[in-house]
């Protein structure tokens, strides 16, 4: 199994999503690089929070997140997830295992996040996510990493106090107003400049 790093934007990407829906599940992608021993997630890809798994628009969304991820050398390696149910953090839910059971197809492996809902709070002390990674043909628990945890907590933290998880559009988003960009550009652009001041 596959050290597994996470970079600040993706893990604020992921808090982000989960607290501008508290009242409903959310998903995502990640994108990042793999080598044999290291897999490092670099971005979270936002997509739905309504209807989390209709085909259609999950296909057109996997079709536009593989193309940007091609055009800047990443790859689709993990999926995530907050469930609306509070207390609810595995990985049961039929849906979401189908959809990293694609990337694994695709890329022979693949991470599947879940937000622990009960973690994600104004004075972040630790990640709150559960990590699996696929092994021996199974879902296996893994160990993971923030990339300087510290300082990416603290960030979190101090944009969650300001409410600057509204700032983050998903791909639902983007159905209703495409001036709403699921690639959050602007955001990343912040999130950048945010993290080199901490």
């Amino acid at each position: 199994m596959s050290e597994l790093v996470i970079s600040p934007k993706a893990y604020i990407k992921m808090i982000f999503h989960a607290a501008k829906y508290p009242h409903l599940a959310v998903n995502g992608l990640l994108l990042g690089s793999k080598t044999s021993n290291k897999s490092e997630i670099t971005d979270a890809v936002p997509l739905f929070h309504q209807c989390l798994y209709v085909t259609p628009m999950s296909e057109v969304a996997l079709i536009q997140v593989e193309a940007r991820a091609a055009s800047e050398n990443l790859q689709i390696i993990g999926y995530y997830a907050a469930a609306e149910n509070f207390y609810d953090n595995t990985i049961d839910k039929v849906p979401a295992i189908k959809i990293a059971e694609k990337i694994v197809e695709n890329n022979g492996s693949a991470s599947v996040v879940v937000i622990d809902n009960k973690s994600i709070c104004m004075d972040m002390k630790h990640s709150g996510l559960k990590v699996w990674q696929w092994n021996d043909g199974k879902w296996t628990k893994a160990k993971h990493s923030l990339s300087d945890s510290r300082h990416t907590l603290d960030a979190v933290s101090l944009l969650l106090q300001r409410g600057a998880m509204k700032e983050l559009y998903d791909f639902d988003n983007y159905l209703d107003n495409t001036e709403h960009d699921w690639s959050n550009e602007n955001l990343n652009f912040d999130l950048k400049k945010i993290l080199a001041m901490h």
